[in-house]
């Protein structure tokens, strides 16, 4: 079991409520041109919490996860492990996960239609009982993201898989423990969703499974060290081949979640943008290796300070181009922050989207603030400005309302941003740790809340 230095102090249903804020009715107002200074906490990785809450479902034991980050993301995740009869209780950044015993094989539509990663759920729970039934998953409208290469795999792994009517119905057929059979994989595309979900079928399932062309991202590296830590025998996380040798049962954790690298990526373009010396951690630089190589490709200088905490020194911005790719190249989630430094850099930049097809939506908001840019096909050409202008804006999604944040920060005058419920889903209390750093910025459930800019400034 686990450790009792730090005693759970309350029982919730992750995270609480009360203390999220209402995105979906309040709206976002920034004054920009205020100089930013001082040190920002980097909260856990959204991506490794959703992923390593849906791997305790594979433990019969306590787990407790530490740096865990207040989002509506993680209550979403929270709120469906909770439905399959897992109990959670919260302290802090501290969760703790007892999945002893689960009630059903079935999530509700209605929790994972809201919630992508969701989908993460199918390989755990048809590890630990056989079947499950996991509906096709929802999320930011940034593009096609299927989920066939994780069905393939269950079903090289022995499983039968039906998909009906948007529900997937996964079992394992045949007498006894009825458990996955261990097999190779090789992924057509390296899936993040895919090299996690399948990663974590495998661990119980009988002999040895190896996945190719799997995905070498952080996030599933931390999964992977998750799991060893509960017993798993994993190898190779972190570049293209993992091999799973299955075990029997997993058992009790302590596991600390590694810092996010996109929400430190965001702080870095916010120091950027205007031009503010800020310092960051906890980070893993070596995770930020394409974005630092990028931000010095603009003109600004990132220092690293010791093993978890960076410096950005700022400088004359100027263009760059940039192509996101899969690990290590640069990452999708960045896409749309640089954008928004990129319009106010010197000189004509070109961003290529190679991961998602429809994730140039805020192209139009960024534009409503001034920004010249112009899209063809997956193609952004933008050739920057000499300032941006405060606009009302609409968030489009999740990396998409950062942009927003970052271009309002730089820009003249007050930017008021609707559609805060995506930013809620991946940053953990944003705006307050903007203000802490200078920036003028403030939340309201309307308009008619709105302080006005002397108390804003205040």
């Amino acid at each position: 079991m686990i450790p009792e230095d730090r005693p759970i102090t309350h029982s919730l249903s992750l995270p609480d409520t009360q203390s999220l804020p209402e995105g979906d009715k309040s709206v976002l107002h920034v004054w920009g041109k205020a100089s930013l200074q001082g040190h920002v906490k980097i909260s856990g990785a959204k991506n490794s919490a959703l992923a390593i809450m849906a791997g305790a479902l594979l433990c019969p034991q306590d787990c407790r996860l530490r740096n865990v980050p207040l989002l509506m993301d993680v209550q979403r995740m929270g709120q469906i492990l909770s439905s399959l009869g897992v109990k959670l209780e919260r302290d802090g950044d501290d969760l703790n996960i007892d999945a002893s015993h689960i009630g059903q094989s079935k999530a509700p539509y209605e929790l994972v239609s809201q919630l992508r990663a969701s989908f993460f759920i199918i390989g755990p729970v048809l590890a630990r009982l056989g079947v499950a039934r996991v509906p096709l998953p929802g999320g930011c409208a940034i593009g096609a993201r299927p989920v066939d290469l994780h069905v393939r795999g269950l079903q090289l792994m022995g499983a039968e898989v039906q998909i009906d009517r948007g529900m997937v119905n996964a079992y394992v057929t045949g007498g006894g423990r009825k458990r996955l059979k261990g097999a190779r994989i090789y992924l057509d595309y390296p899936s993040v969703g895919a090299t996690e979900t399948l990663m974590m079928a495998a661990t119980l399932a009988d002999g040895e499974t190896i996945i190719e062309n799997a995905a070498q991202e952080p996030e599933v590296t931390d999964l992977a060290n998750f799991c060893r830590a509960m017993g798993a025998k994993i190898r190779g996380a972190g570049t293209n081949t993992i091999v799973i040798s299955g075990v029997e049962r997993l058992h009790s954790v302590d596991y600390s979640i590694i810092p996010d690298r996109v929400e430190a990526g965001t702080f870095l373009v916010a120091g950027a943008i205007t031009h503010s010396e800020i310092s960051l951690s906890p980070v893993i630089p070596d995770h930020l290796t394409a974005v630092i190589a990028k931000l010095r490709d603009v003109g600004v200088k990132v220092v690293t300070e010791g093993p978890n905490s960076v410096r950005l020194i700022p400088g004359s911005l100027k263009a760059t181009d940039i192509e996101t790719l899969p690990y290590p190249g640069f990452p999708t989630d960045m896409q749309a922050q640089f954008m928004a430094l990129l319009t106010l850099s010197e000189g004509d930049s070109i961003i290529t989207e190679t991961v998602f097809e429809n994730r140039l939506r805020h192209v139009a908001e960024l534009s409503r603030m001034g920004a010249d840019i112009r899209v063809k096909g997956n193609n952004a050409i933008i050739r920057g400005v000499s300032m941006l202008s405060g606009a009302p804006v609409v968030a489009t999604d999740l990396r998409a309302s950062a942009a927003l944040v970052i271009a309002a920060l730089a820009a003249e005058g007050k930017t008021t941003i609707q559609g805060l419920h995506h930013l809620d889903r991946g940053y953990d209390r944003l705006e307050l740790k903007l203000r802490q750093l200078g920036a003028n910025i403030h939340r309201v459930k309307d308009d008619s809340e709105a302080p006005t800019e002397v108390e804003a400034g205040a």
